[in-house]
């Protein structure tokens, strides 16, 4: 019976032969730095955890601990991070890794080990490594389980890893780092524009106690309306089935949960093409009918660990579709004329969202009631015009955000499947 050849299932052309096993300790120095605390200082050498970490690759200079330049040298005595090395996260999060592509000195906590690489072509080589599952597999065999997962250097020191000739390595690690780069550059634009959307929640919406935004589009001008709650909106009732009788694959009727308000779903929600939890019983569905939701219509959640109590969204696109509001939501529908979405945006805004601090219970869970929020006010433009261009400028950029998040997505799961099968 022949032995399995050691050899990745997708390699580039011009490579053949099977791959070496070697252990790691035999291809670089691994060690940690001293184990003591150092003191906080005001200035001086950054001094990073695994709680800097960020990103693909990212270490956060900015917001890491200082300390000084006498402790950076007595600490770093054995080993410190330099350009071109590995950190491996030995607690925490076990085998989170990064590569160090700066050569601004720092010391990273001997929570994480220091693997220098004899060889410039293991670096980026070894880094993907150790992304991948098989790497994750070995390494789960050595973590000492305790009051905290843990690895030891010696442990990191016998394991196995396979590696082809440096060219072949060379262009493995590139070829990653490409990937990484556009996911990079996918995040980066994704969060540029959350965070304009963020601001322009802001200013695009009369702060309290206004009547006028900060920023408006041209040809719009005067006082915003302010009216009660109550004034704007009727009560729609909700149900109170259980995740039991939901299935989120098949069923008759769509039903909105407060955790699919406040985690899944943004400002709005296009009843047709979002994946909602389905009502699979028949009887149910019919005896539910009379409290449907239509377009237009305000679902906020009313309970929350936090004070996101009282994110709502907005339906649209209901058509034909039986769409309730389910376990601890709220669901409004408006008795005045507004243009489609602006609700959704400017009810999450924090114009209106502050008002609901002072009015929110609980402790361990925070909730608010359907009489609270009726004591609230909203303030809208007089022109529906003026409504529809809020709402339509909102929508394009989460269109726009969602586009990079997809790509992100996209390019993560290429990442992953080639992680598999172009490692051994």
């Amino acid at each position: 019976m022949s032995m399995e050849k050691n050899v990745p299932e997708i390699r580039f052309n011009g490579f053949s032969g099977e791959w070496r096993r070697r252990i790691l300790g035999r291809l670089c120095d691994i060690g940690d730095i001293d184990h003591r605390m150092p003191e906080s200082k005001a200035t001086g050498i950054p001094y990073l955890m695994t709680g800097d970490f960020y990103g693909i690759n990212g270490l956060d200079f900015k917001s890491a601990k200082l300390i000084s330049i006498e402790d950076y040298e007595q600490l770093s005595k054995k080993i410190k991070p330099e350009f071109g090395d590995i950190i491996f996260a030995r607690y925490a999060s076990v085998g989170s890794v990064r590569y160090v592509e700066t050569k601004i000195r720092f010391l990273i906590s001997y929570s994480c080990a220091i693997l220098k690489t004899k060889n410039t072509s293991y670096g980026k080589y070894l880094f993907y490594f150790f992304q991948t599952t098989r790497a994750k597999e070995l390494i789960e065999l050595d973590i000492n389980t305790g009051s905290q997962r843990n690895i030891g250097t010696d442990s990191l020191k016998k394991l196995a890893v396979s590696l082809p000739k440096p060219k072949e390595q060379t262009q493995i690690g590139n070829t990653f780092q490409k990937l990484d780069n556009l996911i990079n550059q996918h995040q980066q634009k994704h969060d540029k524009l959350s965070s304009i959307k963020k601001a322009m929640l802001e200013r695009m919406f009369p702060k309290q106690g206004e009547t006028i935004p900060e920023i408006r589009f041209k040809g719009f001008s005067g006082e915003w309306v302010e009216m009660s709650f109550r004034s704007c909106f009727a009560n729609v009732p909700n149900n109170t089935l259980s995740r039991a009788e939901l299935n989120y694959q098949s069923g008759i009727a769509k039903n909105i949960h407060y955790g699919d308000v406040l985690i899944k779903f943004g400002e709005t929600l296009d009843a047709e093409s979002e994946l909602i939890p389905f009502i699979t019983n028949n009887d149910v569905s019919n005896k539910l009918k009379h409290t449907a939701l239509q377009d237009g219509d305000i679902v906020i959640a009313d309970a929350a660990e936090d004070n996101t109590v009282g994110k709502c969204l907005e339906l649209f696109n209901v058509g034909e579709f039986l769409v309730f509001s389910g376990l601890h939501t709220i669901a409004v529908r408006p008795i005045l004329p507004f243009a489609s979405k602006y609700l959704g945006y400017y009810l999450n805004s924090v114009s209106f969202h502050d008002q609901l601090l002072s009015l929110m219970q609980g402790t361990k869970v925070l909730s608010i009631s359907k009489t609270a929020i009726q004591n609230t006010y909203v303030v809208f433009p007089k022109m529906v015009e003026e409504q529809a261009a809020i709402g339509g400028y909102f929508q394009k950029l989460d269109e726009l955000i969602n586009q990079h998040q997809q790509q992100i997505i996209k390019l993560n799961n290429i990442k992953q499947a080639c992680l598999s099968k172009m490692f051994v």
